[in-house]
C-alpha cells in the first residue's frame, strides 16, 4: 500500500477507535417524561452535577419524552443492557409484586413520611427483591401525588367515576383500585394518552401534576379533580451495563443520585404549587375531592394486597405507623 493511503487509512482506524471509545463513555438515562416534568427536570438536574463530577471520564444524556421506549420497554432494556439507567414508577408494581405498595390509595400522607417510608422499607426490604431480577436501584425520587382529569364532570365521589374510560399506567394494582371505584380503567402508555383523550378512546387519565401540565393535557380535558389517590415514587435503576461502568464512576452516579433524593423533593413541591396555578390560568375547573370516600372505598384494594403479596400486610402495618409522626 502506498504510504499517503496508508496514512489516510491509519488516520481512519484511530478515528473509528477514538469515536468508539466516546460511545462507550456515555451513560444513556431514559424516562417518559415531557420537557418541563419532574422526570425531565431531576434527570437534567442530576446529569449536570454528575457530569460535572466524572469530567472526562463519562457523560450521563439524558433521554426524555419516551425517545427509547415507554416504561415496559424501558424495563426490558434495562435487563438487556441497552439504556444503562431508567426512572420507572409504577410500572415496578407490575414488574414485581412487592412494588405494589405504593399502588394502595392514601397510604402516603407527605414527603416527609415518604422519606421515611423509603429509609425504612424500600432500601431494605424492596431494593433487595428489585436487585435479584437485574434490577439495582440506586436512588429512589419522585412521580408524584395523583389526582384526575377527565372531559365529563368534576369527581368529587367515587360514585362521580362510574363508567368514565379512564387511563391508568402498566400497573394491576391500579386498575383494580379504579374497578373498585366504578370506573373503566385501561393501561396505556403515557406517549399515548394525548390522543386516546383528544379522540375520546379515553375519558379520564391520572397523573401528578408534573406529567399533566408538562402533556398539555389540559387542551383536550375540562376537569381537575384533586383527589391525591396514590403516591408514586420513581426509581433510578440501573440494569446489565452497570457492571462495565469502572468502579469509580459508578460510585459518582450512585452518591449523586441519593444527593438529589431531597433535591427532587424540593422540585416537586415548587411545582405542584406554580403548575397549580398554570393549570387553573389554562382553564381548567378544579375541584377538591371527598378523600375520605375514596378511603373508605379503598378497604377490599389493602385487604386483598395484605393477602396476595408476600410481607404485603407488615410493609403496610409499618408504612401506616411510620405517617403517625410525620
Amino acid at each position: 500500500m502506498p504510504l499517503a493511503k496508508f496514512a489516510v487509512a491509519l488516520l481512519f482506524s484511530v478515528a473509528l477507535g477514538a469515536g468508539s471509545a466516546l460511545a462507550q463513555t456515555e451513560i444513556k438515562l431514559a424516562h417518559v417524561g415531557e420537557p418541563g416534568s419532574l422526570f425531565d427536570l431531576s434527570a437534567q438536574e442530576f446529569a449536570k452535577r454528575a457530569n460535572a463530577k466524572l469530567g472526562g471520564k463519562a457523560k450521563i444524556v439524558a433521554y426524555g419524552s419516551s425517545q427509547l421506549g415507554g416504561d415496559a420497554e424501558l424495563m426490558k432494556k434495562l435487563k438487556l443492557g441497552t439504556v444503562d439507567l431508567a426512572l420507572p414508577s409504577t410500572v415496578m408494581s407490575s414488574q414485581l409484586q412487592v412494588f405494589g405498595l405504593f399502588e394502595m390509595p392514601y397510604l402516603v400522607k407527605n414527603r416527609a413520611h415518604m422519606a421515611k417510608i423509603r429509609d425504612e422499607i424500600v432500601n431494605p426490604v424492596m431494593v433487595p427483591i428489585a436487585a435479584k431480577e437485574g434490577y439495582r436501584i440506586i436512588a429512589v425520587w419522585e412521580n408524584g401525588f395523583r389526582q384526575i382529569t377527565n372531559s365529563k364532570l368534576p369527581i368529587k365521589t367515587p360514585a362521580d367515576l362510574k363508567g368514565l374510560k379512564l387511563r391508568v399506567p402498566q400497573g394491576g394494582w391500579r386498575v383494580k383500585m379504579f374497578q373498585a371505584y366504578g370506573a373503566n380503567p385501561s393501561p396505556l402508555a403515557l406517549s399515548e394518552v394525548f390522543t386516546a383523550l383528544q379522540t375520546g378512546v379515553m375519558d379520564a387519565e391520572e397523573n401528578p401534576l408534573a406529567q399533566i401540565y408538562p402533556s398539555r393535557f389540559y387542551e383536550v380535558q375540562k376537569y381537575l379533580s384533586l383527589t391525591g389517590h396514590v403516591y408514586t415514587p420513581a426509581y433510578l435503576t440501573a440494569g446489565a451495563s452497570w457492571a462495565r461502568l469502572p468502579a469509580d464512576v459508578q460510585k459518582i452516579v450512585a452518591d449523586t443520585a441519593k444527593e438529589m433524593e431531597p433535591e427532587v423533593y424540593k422540585i416537586a413541591a415548587q411545582l405542584d404549587t406554580d403548575l397549580l396555578k398554570k393549570l387553573k390560568d389554562a382553564g381548567m375547573q378544579v375541584n377538591e375531592a371527598d378523600k375520605d370516600a375514596f378511603i373508605k372505598a379503598s378497604t377490599s384494594i389493602y385487604d386483598e394486597f395484605a393477602k396476595e403479596v408476600p410481607q404485603g400486610k407488615s410493609m403496610i402495618d409499618k408504612a401506616l405507623a411510620l405517617g403517625k409522626s410525620s
